[in-house]
């Protein structure tokens, strides 16, 4: 049985967008209509898969988005903010008194939006924080942390966090950096993780997988995804570097963004023998590619925790493999790896220690970290995740309190 008020979910990425955004708030949208009437303010034009659409599905109201490249940054930082304005105007439309209404951190201006239209309509807001700006421009570079931008986007973040009424880490790391913002309350803070979207099991390494066939190395390294502003191509590439006389040893790269850019770049002008790109991976191969390397790379710039937390770090245990990532211990992928034993964490910066850590990967007997892999991976259920977020958002729709905790 439906509840009076519904759930608006406002999101750029929505299916039939290929991203793990838009996979995720689908999840997450289709859980919520089990119980409630929900509605979809989506960027993403398209004809939906059929099993999102239909009786007991969202409603889906599409707001016009104008997709840009990557690269043409200020075109693209210019259709994010209409993008933005038109879904702000939706939401007014849309909102009623008692009503809950869920975005996500993209694009980076769309939850002030979400968190305006939400005050002036008396509904209930909650945010889901998947990179935390504008400490992501700060980490990567882009903006010094005593800048005007810098101190212009705090300011605003503190308006907007004090307006929200939930806001979800998928990091513990993150509780840290959000109570910096005196606008923010330990109270509204839920921690909610991503989840494997494999079936997490063991999965050997074969001769005949497609993506490992071609290369004759014994070891094979992987790297995979979206490589952003928080990433670190070029510790990966020095690794590479210094790994380069070692046959044994090869990596495997295939992404998409700015980082991988930068990794091309490199090796069109190094040529390095132990280094093979292949071209994006869609859905239905993921799991042949995540199962060709015996190691994986999560490559974070320094100072990352608490800004940003990897997506795909859930799927590299679901198929059983180990991970090094390059973090500060107490990001949240490193905590996670540490506390389940479930392969190395090194210092941002440091291409030494991670060749390092490759190397002795490489020398071990990884069986046991395969098992506690796939065992940590159980942990993240998408059911489990999915019962969060709708005990969350009935605690918005009957609970008053929360409602005054602007």
């Amino acid at each position: 049985m439906q509840s009076r008020g519904k759930i608006v979910v406002a999101s750029q990425h929505y299916p039939p967008d290929p991203s793990t955004t838009a996979a995720i708030m689908a999840e997450i949208a289709c859980r919520l209509a089990i119980e409630h009437e929900v509605v979809v303010l989506s960027g993403s034009p398209g004809a939906l898969p059929a099993s999102q659409a239909g009786p007991g599905k969202p409603r889906i109201v599409a707001v016009k988005n104008r997709v840009t490249g990557k690269a043409a940054l200020i075109r693209r930082g210019a259709a994010e903010l209409l993008f933005v304005a038109r879904t702000f105007l939706a939401l007014l439309r849309q909102l009623r008194p008692g009503d809950v209404v869920v975005t996500v951190t993209a694009p980076f201006m769309l939850p002030y939006a979400v968190a305006a239209a939400a005050k002036l309509r008396r509904a209930r807001s909650a945010l889901i924080l998947h990179d935390l700006f504008p400490e992501v421009l700060v980490t990567a570079g882009l903006l010094k942390p005593g800048s005007i931008v810098t101190r212009t986007m705090r300011a605003a973040n503190a308006l907007m966090f004090r307006a929200l009424n939930a806001v979800i880490t998928i990091g513990r790391d993150a509780e840290r950096p959000l109570l910096s913002y005196r606008g923010m309350a330990r109270n509204k803070i839920r921690f909610i993780p991503n989840w494997a979207t494999l079936v997490p099991a063991p999965r050997p390494a074969t001769p005949d997988n497609p993506f490992r066939k071609t290369l004759a190395a014994r070891f094979i390294v992987g790297l995979s995804g979206n490589l952003g502003f928080t990433h670190d191509p070029e510790i990966v590439f020095e690794a590479a570097r210094l790994l380069k006389d070692e046959p044994d040893i090869h990596f495997l790269l295939s992404g998409w963004g700015i980082g991988f850019e930068r990794l091309k770049q490199l090796q069109t002008a190094s040529n390095l023998p132990n280094v093979s790109f292949v071209a994006r991976v869609e859905d239905a191969e993921l799991e042949a590619f995540l199962t060709s390397a015996d190691l994986w790379i999560i490559p974070y710039r320094k100072d990352v925790a608490g800004v940003s937390v990897p997506s795909r770090f859930y799927n590299l245990l679901a198929v059983g493999r180990p991970v090094v990532l390059v973090s500060e211990p107490e990001a949240e992928a490193a905590l996670t790896v540490v506390e389940n034993g479930l392969g190395w964490v090194v210092t941002p910066g440091r291409a030494d220690q991670l060749a390092e850590a490759i190397r002795n990967a490489s020398r071990s007997d990884t069986g046991a970290m395969t098992e506690r892999a796939v065992k940590a991976a159980s942990k993240f259920d998408r059911a489990t995740a999915m019962n969060a977020y709708a005990a969350l958002v009935d605690e918005l729709l009957h609970s008053p309190e929360l409602a005054e905790q602007r």
